[in-house]
């Protein structure tokens, strides 16, 4: 993966992480939330270790209770 995909996943990661934050729910609510998810790939998303499928997209929204748009409103390079 080149650097700068690597870091824009990281952006995107951070970006997840503070709505979760803000939202105050932890990685496991966001997980029963959703239907398909697992903790391991919350966690992998928002450390930006995980390059991820539109319907993982859909269950992260889902699970956060947000439209999928609003997760991918964040700067990147």
């Amino acid at each position: 993966m080149d650097k700068r995909r690597e870091e824009n996943l990281k952006k995107f990661g951070n970006h997840i992480k503070k709505i979760r934050s803000e939202l105050n729910l932890s990685q496991d609510e966001v997980v029963l939330n959703s239907d398909k998810l697992i903790k391991a790939t919350v966690s992998d998303i928002e450390n930006g270790k995980r390059n991820f499928s539109y319907s993982t997209l859909l269950d992260l929204a889902k699970g956060l209770g947000k439209h999928p748009k609003d997760l991918l409103d964040f700067e990147i390079d």
